[in-house]
């Protein structure tokens, strides 16, 4: 789950984590309002949405009056924000973080992630602040530091050092750095979260080291042991038919493509994407129904890969191990009763019941494609979407 950086920095401050002080805003008199009680001169407007790049499709903007505060707000709320994340449709701006102007003297990088190779947490520290990491993996990947935290010692306080002297943090700086580290692992651990991300951090003239953005994402399974920070959800941004995929409890994610996929397994899935696309498709959605999934759930995923305008053939592949075959059949027989199918569905079903479900297909009188291999499934999405 992904939350707003203003939300972000308010659990940030509940660790001790430094982060300018700012205000949320949903209205320009409340931005107005915002900035007069943070007090000052100079303030920062910034657009709330879920993704990055906001400064460079001109959602981040420095405003030097209370004058410039209304302008500013009434220019960017409401607006439709691209970026190189949000794709060409952009994203609705409905809420601003109004912060103080600071004195910054250098903008470094620091984000925390699971390192799946290593099966340990990683803090990863950079020079190169306000670059997108992957950038500078790509083109100067030894300004990136690393550490790797044993989950039987925890973070270790000569590792913060290491960070902030290779970082070339010196005095205050560095004492100020050493404790951000410490505070930033302790809020990624209690909170479980799968990213902490701060780009930039930022250095002051006077040697603070504050937060100037921070991104937070959060385990999804974790998530009922943190109440608060799951009411903190913003559904406006998320793509409308994830939400509804989640009230079923269905892992999907929606894609570019043309070939709406319903798999179980998350493995299976993943081959099954590459497949469509060595035979010339393009997957449009990633859906793992689960090892668990009943006729109900079934009939949900189906529903909503049609609900997707751009969907121009389905492939169903399921290996029946702990959910049946029969159960998939059922369910894709139901949704088929309950809405129009307009798009040719190519259906792969082994394993458990697969004969079954077989019968359960023909007797339905829906005019499936049934395949007999992963490629076959493939090669008569690909046939169908081109006939």
């Amino acid at each position: 789950m992904n939350i707003h950086e203003h939300q972000g920095k308010e659990i940030l401050k509940r660790f001790k984590v430094p982060v300018p002080e700012g205000r949320v805003a949903f209205s320009v008199d409340e931005a107005v309002e915002g900035a007069r009680q943070i007090g000052g001169t100079l303030w920062v407007v910034k657009a709330q949405i879920h993704a990055g790049g906001r400064g460079k499709g001109g959602g981040v903007k420095i405003a030097r009056s209370i004058e410039d505060v209304r302008r500013i707000a009434s220019e960017i709320l409401g607006m439709t924000l691209v970026t190189h994340q949000t794709g060409p449709e952009g994203k609705r701006v409905n809420r601003l973080l109004i912060e103080q102007g600071l004195d910054i003297a250098r903008e470094l990088y620091v984000g925390i992630t699971l390192d799946r190779a290593s099966s340990r947490n990683v803090i990863m520290a950079s020079t190169e602040g306000g670059v997108e990491i992957e950038k500078v993996a790509a083109e100067t990947p030894e300004k990136i530091l690393k550490e790797f935290i044993d989950p039987a010692t925890g973070f270790q306080a000569f590792q913060a050092r290491k960070l902030a002297f290779g970082l070339g943090l010196t005095g205050d700086a560095f004492k100020n750095g050493v404790k951000f580290f410490g505070a930033l692992y302790r809020c990624f651990t209690e909170m479980d979260c799968s990213l902490a991300e701060i780009n930039p951090l930022v250095v002051t003239a006077s040697g603070d080291v504050l937060a100037l953005d921070a991104k937070m994402n959060f385990d999804d399974n974790a998530l009922f042991r943190h109440p608060d920070t799951a009411a903190l959800r913003d559904l406006a941004e998320e793509d409308p038919l994830e939400v509804e995929a989640s009230k079923s409890n269905l892992n999907y994610i929606k894609l570019d493509g043309n070939v709406g996929c319903m798999v179980n397994g998350a493995g299976l899935a993943m081959g099954t994407m590459d497949i469509i696309k060595l035979a010339g498709g393009e997957p449009a959605n990633f859906l793992d129904v689960g090892g668990g999934a009943s006729a109900a759930t079934v009939e949900a995923g189906f529903k909503i890969i049609l609900a997707d305008p751009h969907v121009k053939a389905i492939l169903i592949n399921i290996f029946g191990g702990i959910v049946r075959c029969d159960r998939v059949a059922t369910g894709v027989v139901q949704a088929a009763g309950h809405v129009k199918i307009g798009v040719p569905v190519v259906i792969r079903l082994a394993g458990t019941n697969a004969e079954l479900a077989a019968e359960i297909l023909r007797k339905s009188g829906m005019n499936f494609l049934v395949a007999g291999s992963l490629r076959d499934a493939a090669q008569k999405v690909a046939q169908a979407m081109t006939a």
